[in-house]
């Protein structure tokens, strides 16, 4: 199943789940509500409504998280090695997790326009990755027992400002401006994903392919990323973390590529679709 947050002509937001060129309305407050309620809870709250014809609405990121959204730097092997190569330092791979957080104000909506401030940074850039949404609240989860705990899959798009990431020396203020967080364009259940690491995973600017990878290529696989991060903390229905992103990011590049007001990102995933924004910066 695909489950969307939209919004109507007259401004009202609700959840519901795509059937076909239609939405089907879910009677809790939000999509985050929702996943929260145990599985065989969830089908009481299916309005019987009619479908809400989706073109004529406007879909906004699928979930907001209670809190900040979990990021996995330097996951993928080739963007770990660009990434060392483009800062002039030796490789040397984590043997745990990289986490780090982007604020939930930085979340934007799949087709919405990125506004980003010039006078804040110079150097925007783009990372394509697979987020991963819990559905239960759970601790100290096991490795083997991660995938359990897994509502959905959706795109995501890492936007970056590595200007301010270098002069901060960490990556949160670079990583959580305004809009620097599309999601969408909904979230696939897990049961759809039958393997979750083999998936294609692209993102192309202006039309043009920056990103080719496989998630086959992530370091930490989403059992070990679920286990590490809730070793000691709770994870919250609704939490997205997001798995990192694979080689050729605009920073890694010679010259480096930055983006440009206008410039229109897709985020493709396998099975999940295309998270498309168009860039305004002024």
């Amino acid at each position: 199943m695909r489950y969307v947050t939209y919004r109507m002509p007259d401004g009202t937001v609700r959840p519901g789940v795509l059937e076909g060129d239609g939405i089907k309305t879910i009677a809790t407050p939000t999509l985050r509500d929702f996943v929260a309620l145990a599985p065989h809870e969830r089908a009481a709250w299916l309005t019987h409504d009619d479908l809400v014809p989706l073109r004529e609405v406007r879909l906004e990121a699928p979930i907001h998280p209670a809190r900040n959204v979990f990021c996995v730097g330097r996951n993928y092997l080739e963007h770990a090695k660009e990434g060392a190569r483009a800062s002039g330092r030796d490789l040397k791979l984590p043997e745990v997790p990289t986490f780090f957080t982007k604020a939930p104000t930085a979340i934007a909506g799949p087709g919405q326009s990125l506004h980003l401030e010039a006078r804040v940074s110079s150097e925007y850039d783009y990372e394509a990755e697979l987020a991963v949404v819990v559905g239960v609240r759970c601790k100290d989860v096991a490795e083997e027992d991660a995938m359990r705990v897994v509502f959905g899959y959706t795109a995501l798009n890492d936007v970056t400002a590595r200007d301010l990431q270098r002069a901060h020396l960490q990556w949160f203020k670079g990583k959580s401006l305004d809009d620097a967080c599309p999601i969408g364009p909904w979230i696939v259940t897990a049961d759809e994903i039958a393997d979750p690491h083999a998936l294609d995973i692209a993102f192309r600017r202006n039309g043009v392919e920056k990103q080719r990878s496989r998630t086959s290529q992530m370091i930490f696989r989403i059992p070990r990323l679920i286990a590490e991060l809730s070793k000691g903390m709770t994870l919250l229905p609704g939490d997205v973390i997001a798995t990192g992103t694979p080689e050729g990011v605009g920073f890694a590049r010679t010259p480096p590529e930055f983006l440009a007001d206008g410039d229109v990102m897709e985020v493709e995933i396998e099975t999940i679709g295309v998270l498309r924004n168009e860039v305004r910066i002024a």
